[in-house]
């Protein structure tokens, strides 16, 4: 299984955060093409019947980022927090001010008021990181989610990514990214605890109320991984998404399933995928995008050309990273593939 290097698809976003445009205009998420305004709210879960597979002195921590149609009503919510954004400069020595990341616009409201849904509820889409990412690097593709009538909830499971705060200002690390040996298959199934967890604790609260049939998932690399694993074991999931994500072993799946994958995951993980694509019966896609890199699906490639450093960047990073392609153009299609993907596949069902 490809041993990524994590730190350096942080340090690919934070050279490009190191010149904002000018000091009026900073740096900002590429805009939701959706009718809803959205709110943001985080959640703190802990699942008490479980021990934490890389801690198991400590019960299971997640942290939850979750959008929804809102009214804009409010102040606009953060990237990142402070703790985070100073910690993730601080810790790859870069001359940058520490709120850096922090800085980075997006489109939602903190805490904003759900707007009320029509019949049983807004459908739910899961998202899982990938491994050492957090959930904030999928926001682009949560955001315009939300905009277009999804309640979405991104996921960070504990020591699974980099500098991720929990309540009492924890800055938990990656403790898997250190771990011997090839840690992420466990880890990937495992995950499926954690979603499930989730689901359960949104389908559970009132606001915004969300139709119990109508729940998908996708992830990007170990998450999209995790999301097969999830549909297997818990049939509340009803369509699925995997951004370049590994397949460690065949699971059989009778739910629309589709794989975009990048030249560097198809050398990678082409071997699993194709031996793991008969048991999927379902409907199922799986499309090669040449010109795409292993991290194209997220916020960072974008941001870095967006404020003129690419440069900065090794070039054979950024083709292993972002492709040869536009980098604004891919994270554009697979926004709004994901988008009309859950469309189709969660429409309303009886």
């Amino acid at each position: 299984m490809l041993r990524f290097r994590f730190l350096t698809v942080v340090a690919v976003l934070l050279l490009g955060l190191a010149a904002p445009a000018s000091a009026a205009e900073p740096a900002a998420l590429l805009s939701p093409e959706g009718k809803y305004p959205l709110g943001l709210r985080t959640l703190h879960l802990t699942d008490t019947s479980r021990a934490d597979p890389w801690v198991p002195s400590e019960r299971r921590e997640l942290m939850v980022s979750l959008w929804y149609p809102a009214f804009p009503i409010g102040e606009r919510a953060q990237y990142l927090t402070a703790a985070e954004s100073a910690a993730t400069v601080k810790g790859l020595g870069l001359d940058l001010p520490a709120d850096a990341v922090q800085r980075v616009g997006v489109h939602a409201r903190k805490d904003a008021p759900a707007l009320p849904s029509a019949g049983r509820g807004w459908p739910l889409v899961l998202l899982s990181p990938g491994a050492g990412n957090s959930r904030t690097t999928l926001t682009t593709l949560a955001e315009n989610l939300a905009a277009n009538g999804f309640v979405v909830a991104a996921v960070d499971h504990a020591y699974e990514a980099y500098n991720v705060e929990f309540p009492g200002s924890r800055l938990v690390q990656c403790i898997a990214c250190q771990a011997p040996g090839e840690p992420w298959p466990a880890a990937m199934e495992d995950r499926a605890k954690d979603i499930s967890f989730v689901v359960d604790t949104v389908l559970g609260q009132r606001s915004p109320r969300i139709d119990r049939a109508r729940v998908g998932m996708a992830g990007h690399s170990a998450g999209g991984g995790a999301t097969a694993f999830t549909m297997a074991a818990d049939r509340r999931v009803k369509a699925g998404v995997s951004l370049d994500g590994p397949l460690s072993r065949p699971v059989a799946l009778d739910r629309p399933f589709a794989l975009l994958t990048s030249p560097i995951g198809e050398q990678q993980f082409g071997a699993g995928w194709d031996a793991g694509w008969p048991a999927l019966t379902g409907w199922k896609e799986r499309r090669h995008l040449p010109r795409t890199g292993h991290s194209s699906s997220t916020d960072n490639g974008y941001l870095t050309v967006l404020l003129n450093q690419k440069d900065k960047v090794p070039p054979a990073t950024w083709q292993r990273q972002y492709g040869s392609g536009d980098a604004t153009a891919s994270l554009e299609f697979f926004r709004d593939y994901l988008t009309a993907f859950f469309q189709a596949r969660l429409s309303r069902m009886n």
